[in-house]
């Protein structure tokens, strides 16, 4: 064999190494829960976690609006992705297997804010920028992203009270079902509840539901049994999940035509306001939410200045002074279905009025 002949065998066989390597490198896939998009490219890479997959936003809205917005900003940019599915553990392990991979910026939604600190400085401990989303988690975060969270329980209290109309008095017994005592967003929500309630109703019966709908079910059926079913004026749900689950213990108990509020504008609860088994929800617009996540997660990776997006400081549980930016709520009811969720795109018309809602969208002028 000549010295060319010797040459080109070598060069075909490092090339069919190099490409078996690779494909064995990609055939074991990953286990963490992840998943990335774009170009591979690890000096720009961030990271997106959120913290369960029952709440219908995470996936539907916010990683999708992420992920383009990345990409409209930064072509070149990996986003990945994981959800903790409800585990604070899992989610320490997604923190760790994408510090692993080299992110540069990494966008969190705790799914429990406290026990996430030692993960967060462990990932500023290798150079990495932390930005909280939607919820403020404890250690040395760069920036948070967010509602504002006591704005919204003070809507959630007035639309209560609005719907209770002349019965929002100090006699009104009122059952309070908050969010998972592990989120700090579930006790500014409660605070700002209160804000609104405290004095004007009679708070009977308040206990968390831990944002699941079974859970919310359970503390609805005891509210009832201790309370009894026809001395409950109005119901507080702090978000639209357990909302739902309340709903259907309401029904089973033969009760009808009280108010009850909710959060996050999903679309069941969109579609329970029609027909007046829910009064309100809470509408916070995921896409701007989750497009300012973006831009600060490229201006950071970028090393750009972040003050003119974060003008307000937030302190967490943990004492750090965190650069904010603080969106708007806004309360939904039957009356601004069209002019809120639907003016904005999040659902259609068509999304909203299928076969068992038609009517009742029809007398609500949504058509």
């Amino acid at each position: 064999m000549n010295a060319t002949m010797r040459r080109f065998v070598m060069g075909a066989a490092a090339v069919s190494m190099t490409l078996s390597v690779s494909a064995c490198g990609n055939a074991g896939g990953d286990d963490s829960g992840s998943a990335s998009t774009g170009s591979s490219s690890g000096g720009n890479s961030v990271g997106l976690l959120l913290p369960d997959s029952v709440t219908a936003r995470y996936d539907k809205f916010d990683r999708p609006y992420f992920e383009a917005k990345v990409e409209s900003l930064c072509p070149d940019c990996t986003v990945e992705y994981a959800n903790a599915a409800g585990d604070p553990a899992k989610q320490a392990q997604q923190i760790s297997s994408m510090v692993t991979k080299g992110v540069k910026v990494l966008v969190v939604d705790p799914q429990d804010s406290a026990a996430i600190k030692s993960s967060v400085q462990s990932a500023v401990d290798k150079g990495i920028k932390v930005i909280a989303y939607d919820r403020l988690a404890q250690g040395p975060v760069s920036a948070y992203v967010s509602f504002d969270t006591v704005k919204v329980g003070e809507l959630q209290g007035q639309a209560l009270l609005t719907a209770l109309g002349s019965e929002a008095t100090t006699k009104s017994k009122v059952v309070m079902i908050n969010g998972d005592d592990a989120d700090p967003n579930a006790a500014k929500f409660k605070d700002g509840a209160h804000n609104a309630l405290d004095g004007k109703v009679d708070i009977a019966y308040e206990q968390s539901g831990l944002w699941k709908d079974t859970v919310a079910a359970q503390k609805m059926s005891a509210a009832i049994t201790r309370l009894g079913a026809k001395n409950i004026a109005g119901v507080y749900a702090a978000n639209d999940g357990m909302a739902g689950g309340i709903a259907n213990t309401l029904r089973g108990a033969g009760v009808s035509g009280i108010p009850l509020t909710g959060q996050d504008a999903e679309l069941a609860a969109i579609q329970r306001l029609l027909t007046g088994t829910q009064s309100a929800t809470i509408y916070k617009a995921f896409k701007p939410e989750a497009e300012a996540a973006a831009q600060l997660a490229v201006n950071l990776l970028q090393g750009e200045d972040i003050s003119a997006l974060a003008t307000r400081t937030e302190t967490s549980g943990s004492g750090d002074k965190v650069p904010s930016r603080l969106l708007t709520p806004v309360s939904v009811t039957v009356d601004n279905i069209d002019d809120t969720v639907v003016k904005d795109g999040l659902y259609t018309v068509a999304d909203i009025c299928t076969a068992d809602y038609v009517a009742a969208c029809k007398k609500a002028g949504l058509e």
